[in-house]
């Protein structure tokens, strides 16, 4: 049984999925996991290969942005190295631009605010 913050959470993810579609991307995948990370969408633009990290929220609660910590995006981007080496439904061409994304959402009552940050963070490889 999933909890409301869960519920929440996908109904962000499939309105995320949905400005997308209608901004040209192609949804690759979504909730793609490897061990315990996971990417919540992959979507194929023609500017490049985008991973996007989808953050929902209701009004009361904290900013969605601030949950956007360099620790997670860490997280994506190991779990973006990790898709980019294992097998996919579409081919991907080798010569892609990757991009890292972030879709917040907040939610007040039926009403939802999405906000679109391209290229949200490049990551940095030491």
């Amino acid at each position: 049984m999933k909890t409301s913050t869960q519920e929440l959470g996908r109904k962000g993810e499939s309105l995320a999925a949905e400005f997308l579609q209608h901004n040209n991307h192609t949804i690759i995948d979504t909730n793609w996991r490897y061990s315990h990370l996971e990417l919540d969408i992959v979507s194929l633009a023609q500017d490049g290969l985008h991973f996007v990290e989808v953050k929902s929220r209701r009004r009361s609660d904290i900013d969605p942005v601030e949950n956007f910590t360099k620790a997670k995006q860490a997280a994506i981007t190991r779990a973006a190295n990790a898709y980019l080496h294992s097998s996919h439904k579409v081919r991907l061409p080798h010569d892609l631009e990757v991009f890292f994304d972030l879709i917040t959402i907040i939610f007040d009552g039926e009403q939802a605010e999405l906000q679109y940050f391209p290229q949200a963070f490049i990551p940095i490889y030491v």
